[in-house]
């Protein structure tokens, strides 16, 4: 599982581009920055109030415990950090400033409609900013492994309660890449691993495979 969300985050990586503001979700997301080349440049911004986030602190010593990213785990900054209220930092997001966000899903559909923040009957901390990310980052990118336990998490239709409507711009998963498109889900990238047959199989919906359709790289 492990090099399969390494797998995720790395192609994940390759959509960032220099100058960029990106809102990362909790998870998965939250490795991308560890694969993001170093001569591109990204405004990481947290919904809890700064923009500079350099990713996950990973050893004890780097702990500041007034540092905190939106899910509650200790992070790492970079120099040119900049941290704000509350109210700024949904202005940025509201205001159309953040130029994507990537975040992990529980379903999506072909038509782009996104349930990421709750199964009924379990409990949950609450959807977050993530409705105000959806509709407010200009690219939306759903980083997820493309089944839970052998179940379709890329359906027809959503039948969990929704994040939002017609959002989703693309979703990236260990078995390739997929475009929300006016015809349909097109494949754009299919790792060799998988088989167009596989990733049909693995998924609740038709698929549309791109005339120019590539091999995802690892």
């Amino acid at each position: 599982m492990a090099d399969i969300k390494v797998r995720i985050a790395k192609r994940v990586a390759k959509e960032m581009h220099d100058g960029d503001v990106v809102n990362l979700g909790i998870g998965l997301p939250t490795m991308v920055p560890q694969f993001i080349p170093e001569d591109v440049v990204v405004t990481l911004h947290s919904e809890n109030g700064f923009a500079g986030l350099a990713g996950p602190v990973t050893e004890e010593a780097e702990v500041d415990t007034n540092v905190i990213d939106s899910g509650g785990t200790y992070v790492k900054t970079v120099d040119r950090v900049k941290y704000f209220d509350a109210a700024d930092s949904f202005g940025i997001i509201r205001g159309g400033h953040v130029d994507a966000t990537v975040l992990g899903a529980m379903q999506v559909a072909p038509n782009g409609d996104l349930a990421n923040w709750i199964i009924p009957g379990k409990k949950v901390a609450g959807m977050g900013g993530a409705m105000d990310l959806v509709v407010g980052a200009k690219k939306v990118i759903i980083a997820m492994t493309h089944t839970q336990k052998g179940n379709h998490k890329i359906l027809e239709a959503c039948t969990l309660p929704l994040t939002a409507e017609k959002v989703v711009d693309m979703i990236i998963t260990e078995m390739g890449v997929m475009e929300v498109r006016p015809e349909g889900l097109v494949v754009t990238e299919l790792h060799p691993d998988f088989s167009k047959e596989d990733i049909q199989e693995a998924t609740g919906c038709k698929l549309i495979f791109a005339e120019d359709l590539k091999a995802m790289e690892d």
